[in-house]
């Protein structure tokens, strides 16, 4: 047994995705240390494969029996309410777990679409449960009927791309322009392979309203639309408001800079639903690496009894997948702000697919040894909006 074998010190992660993952197997480096994970399922969903998922090109779907070290309790169950003042995490069976620290990665969602109509007849793939109603769906619509895919940010482009490359007749639908996030030159590239494989790109085009067999557009022009298919725009749970923990407006926990909730230093955040100091890095399973990481040594250090440090992230760039033979990997600066170079085609494939291994590597690497992550630093945090992207892998 080590010096800090005794008392145990319990802490509850509320969300068992990439971050929520990383933090608890990094919390072992401790022996005093008891780690229980909360999550709605049994299994980790690999959320940068859901649109190879929906196409049947992939799968999703991994044992946390690979993933969370021995060590690690899972408890599969969804958190209502973190009671601070009671130092418990209510659960929608009925229990309860107490707590000496709470590390709150509960992730994020697709956004509720304000549209008329979407949330009857548009499909989403931003949870598993969602994209396995849309893989079914899609097995009812004959191939040559039309997909509509709203949303042109990196997950409208995956999906519309998966589904052009099976075949699909697919129409994608731009708020504003395709690929916001990327370089000119990458946006090129999108739309160069987009268009060799017969994808319609409507940009600067509103969605007014969904209808089962059809969209409706701001000017009145109406398109026919077998499928719908929404990505546009991710949201986080409400589990923080609800517990009365001061939230950005996108419903993201409030934190400083070692990511303390500025309400309660017995809650920690990581992932797509923290705003450290009210600015939050790009939802990404990139970033959810460090930032869990980073959750675990700001607990750590508390129960060391000693000054937690700050966080530091820096970026490189993002990938976004175009079927399965091509890719494009928009470079950027630590501010994670596009520079205007890419690399496209087969190359820019197999960086994509190493980064999209990364997401659950990291994990592992943690599980066999506590600690290990390391990450690039110093990057300084733009302020976002509330249209961040799930899951697209950047490094």
């Amino acid at each position: 047994m080590s010096e800090h074998s005794t008392p145990n010190n319990k802490v509850v992660v509320v969300g068992g995705g990439y971050a929520g993952a990383v933090a608890a197997n990094r919390l072992r480096v401790r022996s005093d240390v008891d780690v229980t994970v909360v999550n709605p399922r049994p299994v980790f969903v690999d959320r940068v494969r859901l649109h190879q998922f929906v196409a049947g090109t992939g799968e999703a779907e991994v044992d946390y029996g690979t993933l969370l070290g021995a060590e690690v309790r899972l408890v599969v169950d969804e958190a209502i309410r973190v009671d601070t003042s009671a130092r418990m995490v209510r659960l929608a069976s009925g229990d309860a777990l107490d707590y000496d620290y709470v590390i709150y990665a509960v992730g994020s969602s697709g956004a509720p679409p304000s549209v008329p109509g979407a949330a009857e007849f548009a499909f989403s793939l931003s949870e598993f449960e969602l994209a396995q109603r849309l893989r079914t769906r899609l097995g009812e619509v004959p191939l040559d009927a039309p997909v509509t895919v709203v949303g042109g940010g990196l997950t409208g482009i995956e999906t519309a791309a998966e589904l052009a490359e099976r075949g699909r007749v697919v129409t994608m639908v731009c708020d504003t322009i395709l690929a916001p996030t990327f370089g000119a030159s990458g946006r090129r590239s999108i739309a160069r392979w987009l268009s060799r494989h017969g994808v319609t790109v409507l940009e600067n085009n509103r969605v007014a309203e969904v209808r089962p067999d059809e969209i409706v557009f701001a000017s009145g022009a109406a398109r026919s639309s077998a499928l719908t298919v929404w990505a546009a725009g991710f949201g986080v749970p409400e589990l923080a408001g609800a517990s009365g923990l001061r939230t950005d407006a996108l419903g993201r926990l409030l934190t400083d800079e070692t990511l303390t909730s500025v309400d309660d230093d017995r809650v920690v955040a990581a992932g797509d639903a923290a705003a450290p100091s009210g600015q939050a890095l790009r939802m990404s399973s990139y970033a959810a690496g460090p930032l869990g990481a980073q959750a675990a040594d700001t607990v750590l250090s508390r129960l060391a009894g000693t000054e937690p440090g700050v966080l530091s992230v820096a970026f490189s760039g993002a990938c976004v997948s175009l079927g399965r033979r091509s890719a494009v990997r928009q470079l950027a600066g630590k501010d994670d702000s596009p520079v205007n170079l890419h690399i496209g085609g087969r190359p820019g494939a197999a960086i994509k697919e190493l980064t999209g291994k990364l997401g659950v590597a990291k994990i592992r690497r943690e599980a066999r040894k506590p600690g290990s992550l390391i990450w690039p630093k110093g990057g300084s945090r733009p302020e976002r909006d509330a249209t961040g992207e799930r899951g697209v892998t950047s490094s």
